[in-house]
């Protein structure tokens, strides 16, 4: 038998809507109800004594001079947790300004939480234009509003349900003004606010890691800002994360073309640098596209050790993360179990230095297709057309590149947002595969499609831990994804510091700011530069805007990270603060 909800309702004013929330929850819930006001001055509003006996006749809990900004030190509260809590129209009395109001709603969350159940909910109802969401209608400016999202994320809530407040459907409800006073709130338009839990921003941990290079073995540790991005196995069977869901779709619909073969393997996710090696990944990828990494301790069997030590000790970057699958396609060609006229599937981590941005992340899950076909069955247009006929109508786009002669080589996959989803390309046919073959390859951005055909609002969404993400999936055909954070609260803060124009890394500077907001800036934009006419060295002001789609995310945890960027720059870069 299922326990009954604990409910608990602060600010209550002549109690009607406890007597009518009571009354309606019949036996699925214990209700405790409060006010601020004394027992007799309770007493003497209108109905207040008929009110609080159907209370209490309900079996009810009453309780007077109960201050909802501190919950926890009321003597009958302070050893309880409630499933629900509940404050109706919050205002702070009188001609009380925006300011005072949106205190009063901090203060109150941050003592909610103190009494709340771990999946518990806060419901707040606010007339319409106070709580400062596009639901209000007509929206207030943002700083004439009680900004009650942001309020609530000084508490680690999120807004998770907003839904038109319906004072009718409670029996008996009558609305009143502060402190019971006879002149109740104007509630048409009014909105309730549902507020839960999110999951906090912990400090970013230094990950170590291990490859098999070979006869190589290789420790290193991950670069802290990509820290969280290791390790999840999305990719599982078992997972039913969006990206696995898409690689499996995608794998079922080509095999009404081709036999589609899984191959097992363990490719490392680090690669030992060679001068010939990046330029398997393809014409976009870079040498400042890498992250480089120096090994923590490299053992290596036999004669290759002492080449390895002079390898690592003359060229910094000797070790990097993987740009693309794309570098793999040899071990693959020469797999044991590559199927010949069919297309061998294999996925894994990819990682590249990119700016922060909404459209592009630095880790992202790619699926590579290699299909060693029928040179006759003209491969790379019958793979473009099988797969421009199921991304095309979700606003994929198909351009080819031809090279000498008209014929198509590669062909490059867009998103709406002009972001890079794959490509196709045709490369020499290997020695072992028989004649009239070609060795058609493919990569796909897992990440990009799953956003694009899911509808998610931000990439960093599928890497969020918080269990709510991947229990939409859980469905059999999930459909387009509504967040259960709505209208998080956006900071924006500036940085400006002097550099020296060719020693500046840009990218190092936006790897920095992922490590200092693990990962909560959303965009990062330069907006002023500056060259001194006369020392030559140059002033770079960018502007972050610091937003979560999934996590509560308040204004002194935003400056928080923006001071902690500050302290970061000059250590890690030749900047000068300004």
């Amino acid at each position: 038998m299922t326990s009954p909800r604990e409910v608990l309702l602060v600010g209550e004013g002549n109690f009607s809507f406890s007597a009518a929330w009571c009354q309606a929850a019949a036996d699925s819930a214990r209700v405790t109800a409060t006010c601020l006001q004394s027992e007799e001055a309770a007493r003497q509003q209108d109905s207040a004594e008929e009110n609080i006996q159907s209370l209490k006749d309900c079996g009810a809990e009453v309780y007077f001079q109960v201050d909802c900004t501190r919950l926890q030190e009321h003597e009958e509260l302070t050893q309880r947790l409630f499933d629900c809590i509940i404050f109706n129209f919050p205002h702070c009395g009188r001609k009380s300004g925006v300011k005072k109001n949106r205190n009063l709603l901090a203060k109150f969350f941050c003592s909610c939480v103190q009494v709340l159940k771990e999946k518990g909910e806060v419901h707040v109802a606010l007339c319409n234009g106070q709580g400062g969401t596009p639901e209000d209608k007509p929206m207030r400016e943002w700083h004439n509003s009680w900004q009650v999202v942001a309020m609530a994320a000084e508490a680690g809530l999120i807004l998770s349900d907003i839904s038109s407040f319906n004072g009718d459907k409670h029996q008996g409800y009558r609305c009143t003004g502060y402190r019971s006073q006879d002149k109740g709130f104007h509630v048409e338009g009014a909105l309730t606010h549902t507020f839960t839990r999110s999951l906090p921003y912990t400090e970013l941990q230094r990950v170590k890691m291990k490859a098999v290079l070979g006869r190589e073995t290789v420790h290193f540790e991950i670069p802290e800002e990509l820290s969280e991005y290791v390790n999840r196995d999305f990719l599982s069977p078992q997972s039913h994360h969006p990206v696995q869901i898409v690689e499996e779709q995608l794998l079922k619909e080509l095999q009404l073309d081709w036999p589609v073969h899984r191959l097992e393997m363990d490719l490392p996710e680090l690669f030992r640098n060679s001068s010939d090696r990046l330029q398997t990944c393809g014409p976009d990828i870079s040498s400042s596209d890498i992250y480089w990494i120096r090994p923590t301790e490299t053992c290596v069997l036999g004669e290759e050790q002492q080449e390895a030590e002079e390898d690592c000790g003359s060229h910094p970057g000797g070790y990097g993360l993987r740009p693309s699958l794309l570098m793999h396609v040899p071990e693959v060609v020469q797999h044991p179990d590559l199927s010949l006229g069919a297309l061998n599937a294999v996925s894994g981590l990819a990682f590249r230095r990119v700016p922060v941005s909404r459209s592009i992340s630095p880790v992202f899950h790619q699926l590579l297709l290699v299909g060693a076909l029928p040179g006759e069955s003209q491969a790379l247009l019958k793979l473009r057309s099988r797969l421009e006929a199921l991304l095309a109508p979700h606003g994929f786009s198909f351009e080819g590149e031809e090279e000498e002669g008209g014929a198509i080589q590669r062909v490059w996959v867009s998103s709406k947002g002009a972001s890079r989803v794959g490509c196709l390309t045709l490369l020499p046919s290997p020695a072992e595969a028989p004649e009239g073959f070609q060795l058609c390859v493919a990569t796909l951005n897992l990440d990009l499609l799953a956003r694009q055909l899911f509808s998610l609002s931000d990439w960093r969404l599928l890497w969020s831990a918080d269990s709510r993400f991947l229990a939409h999936f859980l469905a059999e055909v999930p459909g387009p994804f509504r967040n259960f954070s709505l209208y998080p609260p956006a900071y924006t803060h500036d940085v400006s510091f002097w550099v020296e124009p060719d020693s500046f890394d840009e990218l190092a500077f936006h790897s920095l700011v992922r490590q200092a907001s693990a990962g909560a800036v959303q965009e990062v934009v330069l907006v002023d530069c500056f060259r001194h006419p006369h020392m030559g060295h140059a002033s770079l002001c960018y502007r972050l805007t610091y937003q979560s789609p999934d996590r509560a995310l308040s204004h002194g945890q935003a400056l928080r990270m923006q001071l902690q960027l500050r302290q970061l720059l000059p250590l890690h870069l030749q900047v000068t603060l300004r």
